[in-house]
């Protein structure tokens, strides 16, 4: 699949790039007035139109010839990339995209940028908590702003109709949304602007927008909302794929995340009983091939496999109790818990009747053990992730060849091991979205 972008500047059109490019995406820029590339296998190009200051017709036609040359590339989804401060031809632009596209295309306008300080609440955008039209950057003497609400200020500029779904709808999460959008268009109106204050209301409006069918979205933001509803219109595309999460660590914070994983995926996880694989006698073997089992009749029935240690009522164990009883050194017992996790794993990926297409894992002692167990020489890195959380693939052994993410146990927020995720299965395009 391919992404294209029209943005009003270059700078723009390069910050939207590159979170693209952080999703997994192969990206560029195309200068204004420049030519698409022919070389590079690029999956995601923004097109600098250089057209914030310019007339509204004027920008409308930059727009146009923008949108033809990205249709020619062969894009599958184009967005609008707009001014984070709402300055520009936000009406006009929005108007020759939904022209171009046909009476079937909806614009979603996000003008939230949570992470520079910027969001939508009530309609209203709001920097660091005030007003646009407040702000220093109101001030711009080619394009002055005197109105702070976005949706007054798209039926100013265009000439179709405009509705609102405010944050209270956005808190409810994607059905909520997505009933809410489905309402909209069915009244034929052309443009919905949405509150935002945070990434995760922007995911679950890309979540929304991506689930509706038989209508051309639109995304027309700053850059996070192409970049999230991109990505899973890309993951629309992949078929048959199977992704592994291996995970031994027992942290709180762990297991904020696995919860968010499999709240966001709807995943069943294999737990694995962490006191048997902490023996040297034959409950660590019979727990092996019980949790195998288990993990191979879940792939069948689903994507994402989570194989991990890590239960609701996970308690952590008496390691030093548990290596007297059993004779050993506490290290022992460790390394026997993550040699579990890694041999479950290792015949899940070598039994599976279908190819395991990336794989994630949480803690260096297990994907230690998980290169160990394989026979990899090493890991090739190739990106980063998140701080550190690297993205490579495994060389050499049973692995040769599969991508795998790694995190440290201790690393990141609630949703770090879903975007670690996420970037896995839009890495996989690198190799089968060009046409």
């Amino acid at each position: 699949m391919k992404i294209g972008i029209i943005a009003d500047d270059l700078t723009g059109a390069n910050a939207t790039g590159v979170r693209l490019a952080k999703s997994g995406f192969i990206s560029a820029t195309v200068v204004f007035d420049g030519v698409v590339p022919t070389k590079g296998g690029f999956t995601s190009l923004s097109i600098d139109t250089d057209s914030r200051y310019c007339p509204p017709q004027e920008a409308r036609i930059r727009v146009l010839k923008a949108y033809e040359q990205l249709s020619t590339w062969g894009a599958s989804v184009i967005g609008k990339r707009i001014d984070s401060t709402i300055r520009g031809n936000l009406g006009a632009e929005t108007d020759a995209l939904l022209d171009a596209l046909g009476s079937k295309s909806i614009a979603v306008v996000v003008a939230s940028y949570p992470d520079s300080g910027r969001v939508v609440s009530g309609g209203y955008l709001l920097v660091e908590g005030v007003p646009v039209q407040a702000t220093d950057v109101a001030k711009d003497p080619m394009n002055p702003i005197t109105n702070s609400h976005v949706p007054t200020l798209m039926t100013e500029q265009s000439q179709h109709s405009v509705v609102h779904i405010g944050l209270g709808t956005v808190l409810k999460g994607k059905a909520a949304i997505e009933a809410e959008m489905i309402r909209y268009i069915q009244a034929s109106h052309r443009i919905i602007v949405v509150d935002a204050v945070t990434n995760e209301d922007i995911d679950h409006i890309a979540e929304s927008m991506a689930s509706i069918e038989d209508t051309i979205l639109i995304p027309v933001d700053p850059g996070p909302l192409a970049a999230s509803y991109g990505r899973m219109k890309a993951h629309q595309h992949i078929q048959k794929s199977k992704w592994l999460v291996t995970v031994g660590s027992v942290t709180p914070l762990t297991g904020r995340q696995l919860r968010y994983l499999i709240d966001k995926t709807n995943s069943k996880p294999v737990y694995v009983k962490a006191a048997s694989l902490a023996s040297i006698s034959a409950t660590w073997d019979a727990e092996i091939e019980r949790a195998v089992d288990e993990a191979l009749n879940q792939l069948t029935k689903q994507d994402l496999l989570i194989i991990t240690t890590y239960t609701p009522t996970s308690e952590v164990l008496n390691l030093s109790e548990l290596a007297l009883n059993e004779g050993v050194t506490e290290e022992k017992l460790a390394k026997r818990i993550t040699e579990g996790l890694a041999r479950i794993t290792h015949r899940v990926i070598t039994q599976s009747k279908v190819p395991i297409d990336g794989t994630f894992s949480s803690g260096g002692d297990v994907t230690a053990a998980l290169c160990a167990v394989s026979e990899a020489e090493a890991i090739g890195l190739q990106d980063e992730v998140l701080p550190l959380a690297a993205y490579g693939r495994f060389i050499g052994g049973s692995f040769d060849g599969i991508p795998v993410v790694t995190k440290g146990g201790m690393v990141g927020d609630k949703q770090s091991i879903y975007a670690c995720v996420n970037f896995l299965k839009t890495k996989k395009h690198e190799g089968s979205v060009l046409i």
